[in-house]
Formats: structure tokens, C-alpha cells, sequence
């Protein structure tokens, strides 16, 4: 039997990055790796060609008429020479319970636990009830094309997903104010994303002469607009559900309040938008500044400020008008350039796709409390929740404040046990079906 400790340290050491940075040795020997580390898988499910390194298997089930899809992707974001791990970022050290590497947590962690689970069922003589469809896209990370060729591969066959499970929310622990209980947060949506940027313009020079009002001052000026004006706070049906679901387990004042979230939007979405950054990213889009640049040279005036700018934009509103509300802010001095952009998803039911999620949760994690979520960062879910309407985000992992400051970051890491539950719990959703 593989060892699935193994199977994710190999895949760790892969750096498989996509992009300008991608080099395609790397993805095939993470290919070879999981067919050596899960041969059942591969012998018994059925491949499809798709470009890129993108892999789309589907494993044959008593019947077709309600297909499930898992998603994870193999891409990972680079890692900065500069930073220091606590151990090398791609060596998959295992010490102290714990798995580090870039990637455990986002997102090879669940796609080498998926296939896990899917190699255990099939050495058991496990078949399931449904289709079971695996998509592991290979350039999520830079908003590649993989997911919507798997997209595409899927509606060219006719599947009808009764169920779609990406990454997206885990269950974590200290991220609600007042509750002790760790929350599986199971996405039933995700903001959207525009990426755009800010450009002042006034005459150059030397810098022994500086004006008065040049491109630095009114790109400043622009992004202190943003700061000071943060977009509308209100709060979207999902996370109304949220909270009521959560309400139970709030303890003091603030648990009243959540339970009325239906009729405590308004007052509720002012109280969450100065708790902090993250009950604040849950009521409304964000604008978040991410690139500066002026001269090349220390001695010469900027001709062109910029600032890149990265929105999420709540499911409440559209990009466009994210957008519009940004050049209303930043005024007519500045060049406002859309590099890229794409609405928030449809929302997905709580009916019997849900449960299934929510049961599986409560088995497999007793401790935990299972509720609907928005999620803040964009996965390729966006692509198939366009198709098809049951698309859910839950990576079945424990995570605590320190692996939330891990992701895209130094010391990205996995608890050991935490993984192998997360094996139990891909298991019993399959079991299920």
C-alpha cells in the first residue's frame, strides 16, 4: 500500500511552478510520481488528452447520472529566494507531526489526498455509486486556461455534475470572533477578481527641481482616495447563512446579534467591517494595493507614477461597477487601465449536494461545525460554477492562524494528521455518493 505521506513529500520536491516560470520536467516527474505512487488509480481510471500538463480522469462508477468532480491544481507560487524556512521549501520535511513545503496547504495537499483516497477504495474493491471525475488543472495560480479546457472536455462528453469540490475553505480554527469550535467553511461562492492599475502623469526633470504637484503626489493622492473611502459594507446571503449557522456556538453579546443576521444585516455589516481585516473582506470588495512604481534613476522626476491595484469584489455588485466606483474615487487625473477582470460566482444551493458535504464533516470531524462561506480568493472552481451551479470549495484540512499566515508565504506547512484525516474524509464522501 502506498505510503501517502510519501506520495505528498515527493510531490512537494516538484517545483512546479506555471507561467513565465514553468519548466515542464518539473510537471512531468510529478506525473511520474503519482502514477508510481497510486498505480491502481491510474490502471483503473480513464485519462483524457488535455494540453498543458492538465490531468482529467474519470473513475468508471455504477452509474453516470449524477457525476461527482474533484478538483485540486498542481501549480504552486514561486517561492523567494530570499525568504528563510524553517525547512527548504521544496525538501518536504517531515518533523514534529508536521509535513513542510510550498504546496501542503495550496494545494497538493488535497490533490495527492484525493488520489489517495481514490488508490485505498480500489485496493479495497471499492466502486462507487456515481462517475467520479478528477481535474487537476496545472496553471491556476496565474489564471491559466487548464480549468476551462477540463471545462470543455466535460460538457464535449455530456456530464452533468451532481456535485463539483474544489479548494477553498478548511477547517479552521480562531477565525470567527467569540467561537472556539473549529468551522469547516465550505464555499458556496467566491468574489471576483479585477487586477487594474492607477497611472499619474506630469512632466519630467531633474530632480534638483521638483514641482510642486508631480506624478508620485498624485498617485498618492489617488491611493489615500482608496484608503479613506473602503467600498460599501453589507452583507451577502451566503454569509447571512453563515452566520446563523454559527450563531449557536458565539458565545457573549455578539452571538444574539449573528443569530438575527437576517434582520441585522445593515448594523451587523458595520460591526464586521471594523472588527478587522478579515470579517471586513467578508461585507465588502476590497482594493488592495500590491505594486509601486516612478523613475528609474533616484536623481530624475517621474514622467509616470503606477500603483497596481488588486480588487475582490463581493458577490453583491458586479467588477464593472467595482471598477466605476475606482475612477469615481481616483478622479479625472488619473488613468485608471483594466489589465483584467471577472465577476463574482453564482451562489450554490444548500440542498443535497450541501448535505452530503456537511454529513461527511460531521463524521469524519465530529468537533467541527460545518457552515456555508464565501470564499475571498479565486480558484478554478470560477470556471465550471459559469457551467454548472454545485460547485462547492473545502479542502478537509485543520488550520489554524499560523498556516492562514503560511499561504503564498514562508513556513507554508500540513499536520500530518490533519492530512491522513483528510484522507478519512475524501474516503467517506466517496463512500457516500
Amino acid at each position: 500500500m502506498t505510503d501517502p505521506v510519501a506520495a505528498l513529500q515527493a510531490a512537494v520536491h516538484r517545483r512546479t511552478m506555471a507561467g513565465e516560470a514553468k519548466d515542464d520536467a518539473e510537471f512531468d516527474a510529478l506525473h511520474a510520481d503519482l502514477r508510481d505512487h497510486f498505480p491502481k488509480l491510474f490502471d483503473t481510471c480513464e485519462q483524457v488528452d488535455l494540453p498543458d500538463h492538465a490531468l482529467l480522469l474519470r473513475w468508471p462508477g455504477e452509474s453516470s447520472e449524477r457525476p461527482v468532480v474533484l478538483l485540486a491544481h498542481q501549480d504552486v507560487v514561486p517561492v523567494d529566494p530570499r525568504d528563510e524556512w524553517t525547512h527548504p521549501a521544496y525538501d518536504g520535511v517531515v518533523a514534529d507531526g508536521i509535513i513542510w513545503g510550498r504546496g501542503t496547504l495550496d494545494c497538493k495537499g488535497s490533490l495527492v489526498a484525493i488520489c489517495a483516497a481514490v488508490e485505498e477504495l480500489i485496493a479495497d474493491g471499492v466502486r462507487p455509486a456515481q462517475d467520479v471525475w478528477l481535474s487537476f488543472g496545472a496553471d491556476e495560480e496565474v489564471h491559466g486556461s487548464t480549468a476551462t479546457a477540463a471545462v470543455t472536455a466535460l460538457r464535449e462528453r455530456a456530464v452533468e455534475p451532481w456535485l463539483i469540490l474544489d479548494e477553498g475553505g478548511m477547517a479552521v480554527s480562531g477565525a470567527f470572533p467569540g467561537v472556539t469550535e473549529p468551522l469547516a467553511v465550505i464555499g458556496l461562492t467566491e468574489k471576483g477578481v479585477v487586477s487594474l492599475e492607477l497611472v499619474a502623469r506630469a512632466e519630467g526633470g531633474h530632480a534638483s527641481m521638483p514641482p510642486k504637484d508631480g506624478a508620485p503626489a498624485k498617485l498618492a493622492r489617488a491611493i489615500l482616495a482608496l484608503d479613506k473611502h473602503p467600498a460599501p459594507a453589507q452583507l451577502p446571503e451566503p454569509t447571512v447563512q453563515m452566520l446563523q449557522r454559527v450563531a449557536p456556538h458565539v458565545h457573549g453579546p455578539l452571538g444574539a446579534l449573528v443569530g438575527r443576521a437576517q434582520t441585522l444585516r445593515r448594523p451587523l455589516s458595520k460591526v464586521f467591517a471594523r472588527m478587522g481585516p478579515t470579517t471586513a473582506a467578508m461585507t465588502r470588495t476590497t482594493y488592495a494595493i500590491t505594486e509601486l512604481r516612478g523613475a528609474r534613476a533616484n536623481n530624475v522626476l517621474a514622467t509616470t507614477a503606477s500603483a497596481g491595484v488588486n480588487l475582490r469584489v463581493a458577490v453583491t455588485e458586479t467588477a464593472e461597477d467595482a471598477i466605476e466606483r475606482v475612477r469615481t474615487l481616483v478622479g479625472d487625473d488619473i488613468e485608471v487601465v483594466v489589465h483584467d477582470a471577472y465577476d463574482p460566482s453564482p451562489v450554490a444551493d444548500l440542498g443535497d449536494a450541501f448535505d452530503l458535504l456537511e454529513t461527511t464533516t460531521r463524521e469524519v470531524m465530529p468537533d467541527v461545525v460545518p457552515v456555508p462561506y464565501v470564499v475571498m480568493a479565486a480558484t478554478d472552481a470560477r470556471h465550471f460554477q459559469q457551467v454548472w451551479h454545485n460547485c462547492y470549495r473545502f479542502n478537509p484540512f485543520r488550520m489554524d492562524e499560523a498556516q492562514r499566515q503560511s499561504l503564498h508565504n514562508v513556513d507554508e506547512h500540513l499536520e500530518v494528521e490533519s492530512y491522513l484525516e483528510g484522507i478519512r474524509w475524501y474516503r467517506a464522501l466517496l463512500q457516500a455518493l
